[in-house]
């Protein structure tokens, strides 16, 4: 048997949620205290003063019945009677024990009013052990009966809205206060998704308390130095495959002097490889730059026409389908740049390529470059995306590669306002997806 999987606890994930829940728990933690403190403090001195009383005017309506002849004992009863306390001549009907200790608190009342001087029996009712009949033989003989029903205490309805109006502000105020103090760490996390190392991203605002202030600082520096790393690195890059060139060009032209041979054939292929893997270096270094074109109007049916055109001159196997009803706005050399690497990818390993045009409704215009190759395995279609990174182990010019035409293309493609979907076709090969959002500044449609 497998152990069973622990159980999680019912916490929520959101630090705005978790801080709430500890406001508003302490809140109403102290609440209850102060309003238990109150309660018992408001229930002390009302059962004091409720004794008092009831001490002081059972001893003198005892007295006033004792001295009053019998026949006008029954009209003084409604006199000294109250709203919970009755006099009345006979016996009285209680005869359980008492059994609450509030009876038992009144009944003690009552005895140190009352004394010893006459005979008392104090006993409850059957059914209602707060109502108690304290049974008294007056000096003639005659028995008279103090008929008390004691009320429970209960706070006053105001109390109750005061006390929940001041609750539900407070609340309020600590919803409020914990909203203000998650919000900047809200924003930074928004700024480090939305942080593009390639290209200039808004600054965080600096305003604020001083630790909101402090790490808004920090993240804008920590910003800039990363667009100074990659720059620097892109730079170096270009600089180094653009110095390469030149020597790589005195070789081939010492290689047109040698005498015709199989080690100078090798050495002639060995120079274009290097050549084209210096120029490949050169283009993804620029593609990282690929915003300072300008963008421009441009009727994409002609475009793609154009460029599908240039291919099936040079014989290749390449179709356009589909049709773009608007003109849009976009960068044409990167789109154009993107389209030619991936249409190359498709013929190195189909063949042949198929481009396609599609509009979601208005939400986003897709260009699609497909092929019927081997395709991508699913778990490396993100891996391909990244430079230098390679299906195939070989460097022939065949089969493989330097791993950056894709590269180039995804960083393209975010340049245009757009982004490259990979994914493997039903029935085999690969799709490529150009996704240009309609609301991006590169790839929005223009107006007519």
């Amino acid at each position: 048997m497998t152990a069973a999987a622990p159980r999680r606890r019912a916490w929520p994930r959101t630090l705005v949620a978790r801080l709430f829940l500890i406001f508003l728990a302490g809140l109403i933690l102290a609440y209850g205290l102060s309003f238990s403190s109150l309660f018992y403090e408001r229930y002390n001195a009302t059962r004091s003063m409720m004794l008092g009383d009831l001490e002081r005017d059972v001893a003198i309506a005892m007295d006033i019945l004792d001295r009053l002849p019998a026949a006008e004992r029954p009209a003084w009863l409604p006199r000294l009677s109250s709203n919970n306390r009755q006099y009345l001549l006979g016996n009285g009907e209680a005869d359980q024990p008492l059994g609450t200790d509030a009876a038992r608190t009144a009944a003690h009342a009552i005895e140190a009013a009352l004394g010893s001087a006459r005979p008392l029996t104090i006993r409850a009712m059957a059914g209602d052990p707060r109502h108690i009949q304290a049974r008294v033989v007056l000096s003639d003989g005659q028995p008279a009966v103090l008929d008390i029903r004691l009320s429970r205490m209960q706070p006053a309805p105001w109390l109750l809205v005061v006390l929940g109006v001041q609750l539900l502000l407070l609340i309020g105020c600590a919803w409020l206060a914990v909203r203000l103090a998650v919000r900047p760490l809200t924003r930074l996390a928004q700024a480090a998704e939305d942080l593009d190392p390639n290209a200039k991203s808004p600054l965080l605002d600096e305003a604020g308390p001083a630790e909101v202030a402090h790490a808004a600082t920090a993240f804008n520096a920590m910003q800039d130095r990363i667009s100074a790393h990659v720059a620097e690195r892109m730079q170096m890059l270009g600089a180094i495959s653009h110095d390469l060139q030149t020597p790589i060009t005195r070789m081939k032209l010492r290689t047109e002097f040698m005498e015709p041979s199989a080690d100078r054939d090798k050495l002639a292929q060995d120079l274009e490889e290097v050549e084209r893997l210096v120029r490949e270096g050169i283009d993804y270094a620029r593609s990282a730059h690929g915003k300072a074109e300008a963008p421009a109007r441009i009727d994409l049916n002609a475009f793609l026409d154009s460029l599908v055109c240039d291919y099936q001159d040079t014989g290749k196997q390449v179709a356009l389908d589909g049709h773009c009803e608007a003109p849009i706005h976009t960068r044409p050399h990167a789109l154009r740049r993107i389209l030619g690497n991936l249409i190359d990818n498709a013929l190195k390993f189909a063949g042949a390529a198929e481009v396609r045009v599609a509009a979601e409704d208005g939400a986003h215009l897709s260009i699609f470059v497909l092929d019927r190759g081997p395709g991508i395995p699913a778990g490396e279609l993100d891996a391909v995306l990244e430079p230098f990174y390679r299906l195939e182990s070989s460097r022939s010019r065949d089969t493989g590669g330097t791993g950056l035409g894709l590269a180039i293309a995804q960083q393209l493609a975010a340049a245009v306002g757009g982004r490259l979907i990979l994914s493997n076709r039903e029935g085999g090969g690969l799709s490529a997806e150009v996704r240009i959002a309609p609301d991006e500044d590169a790839g929005r449609p223009a107006q007519p």
